[in-house]
């Protein structure tokens, strides 16, 4: 929990809310988009940048 977190912040990304989002939609994302729920791409994704 300790390196998610931090990863999430050193993207400038809320961990909490980040968190809550991929928990929420990594049962119903394909294998092959999971890379979209790391961090770095979740910002893009959801406009926070």
């Amino acid at each position: 929990m300790v390196t998610l977190n931090a990863t999430a912040k050193l993207n400038d990304v809320d961990p909490y809310a980040w968190l809550a989002d991929v928990l929420a939609h990594i049962a119903s994302t394909p294998q092959n988009r999971l890379s979209e729920l790391l961090p770095w791409q979740w910002e893009k994704l959801t406009g926070d940048a």
